[in-house]
């Protein structure tokens, strides 16, 4: 549910304000694109944490260049992929009582 909607605040994004202000992003993929997958195959917070990390690196200063979105996230943010992705292990069955 929250993916769904912070994709739709991207792509809105991307129809109504990015014609207006041009593209000046410094990477590849674009900014709004990498958001785009890092939501989809991160998950919310993940994707979110990964954007903006993204957003706040993308200034004149930078050198840019390609950044595409890791396959796997860093250890110090599985902890965003677990929120999203829960363990998919089984629970222990329960103990049989004697």
């Amino acid at each position: 549910m929250m993916q769904r909607l912070l994709m739709g605040v991207v792509k809105g994004y991307r129809l109504f304000l990015s014609p207006w202000l041009g593209s000046a992003c410094r990477f590849e993929p674009s900014c709004s694109v990498y958001s785009l997958q890092a939501l989809e195959l991160h998950g919310a917070a993940a994707g979110s944490y990964l954007t903006v990390r993204r957003l706040v690196r993308c200034h004149p200063w930078c050198d840019g260049g390609h950044d595409p979105v890791p396959p796997q996230l860093p250890r110090s943010m599985r902890l965003f992929s677990r929120l999203h992705h829960p363990s998919t292990t089984q629970p222990p069955s329960p103990k049989k009582s004697s």
